[in-house]
């Protein structure tokens, strides 16, 4: 009998995760077809504007042409959206690590905290544009003056968030934890840091979309590659449709870095309120 229920106990537990976790995918299908339909109303609108001549081509090029373009063009497109496409992860990874351990010191340290905040501010309200061209002088044309704005880019909401969440712990919290005996690396992993993780994501989706324009910054300054280079060169020759492309191209890749973030957090944090009211809302 008690091999049985052994046995029992994993299989009903396994059915309720794979439950759970269709459950979760389902939700996310239906959040997700409201700004799919968003997109899609606004395709059609830049349709409607182009096919009736309100503008002209070589202000706005039409759907039909600038996806023909990537179609034509598309191994040269592949080429420098991969490039743009490394330099933005690179970017935004060096961020996210940067930032949460620059958080974490902050938060333990007030002495600190008071040091690095003006800093980080003063570094933040200076146009990323402006200082570029000196991480080009400082670095060369390769991808590391890319990689680095776009760490910039990235790295002041991701740090802001995580402190934000790492202080948004009720102190009676934490005085409990001390008075159980935690230590203070337990009570962080076992108390701070799940409960950060919502703020932390929330400057991750920043982050996201704004290193993917901290890269397309660094080539504008210079470089001979990327979608910076290839929407530089299009505007100089007056190439709209291949302008137009490097644009396309680029928003899709910050909605894909941008969802990509918003799914992790979908499967990371279930538990958390903002995941609850939204299955109410979704459910009435």
């Amino acid at each position: 009998m008690a091999v049985e229920s052994t046995q029992g106990a994993p299989a009903g537990v396994a059915e309720r995760d794979r439950a759970s976790t269709a459950e979760r995918a389902l939700g996310f299908i239906h959040q997700a077809w409201r700004p799919v339909a968003l997109l899609a109303l606004l395709f059609v609108a830049w349709w409607v504007i182009t096919a009736t001549g309100l503008v002209q081509p070589y202000l706005v090029a039409s759907p039909g042409d600038t996806f023909s373009t990537i179609a034509e063009k598309s191994d040269y497109f592949w080429e420098h959206t991969f490039i743009t496409l490394w330099e933005t992860v690179a970017g935004f990874l060096l961020a996210i690590v940067v930032g949460v351990v620059t958080a974490v010191i902050m938060v333990y340290s007030t002495t600190l905290e008071r040091t690095l905040y003006p800093l980080l501010l003063f570094a933040q309200v200076i146009p990323k544009i402006a200082v570029a061209p000196l991480f080009v002088v400082w670095l060369g044309f390769g991808t590391e003056p890319k990689i680095l704005v776009a760490l910039l880019m990235a790295f002041f909401p991701i740090v802001i968030s995580m402190v934000t969440g790492l202080k948004s712990i009720d102190p009676e919290m934490l005085q409990l934890s001390a008075t159980m005996g935690a230590s203070p690396m337990k009570t962080f992993y076992k108390i701070r840091l799940p409960a950060s993780l919502p703020h932390l994501f929330s400057g991750l989706k920043i982050g996201a979309t704004l290193a993917v324009t901290g890269a397309v910054v660094g080539e504008f300054v210079g470089a001979n590659e990327g979608l910076g280079y290839v929407i530089q060169q299009a505007n100089g020759n007056f190439d709209t449709p291949t302008l137009f492309a490097g644009l396309v191209i680029m928003s899709v890749l910050g909605i894909l870095l941008f969802a990509l973030v918003e799914v992790l957090e979908y499967f990371v944090l279930p538990w958390h309120a903002s995941r609850r009211i939204d299955a109410a809302t979704t459910s009435m």
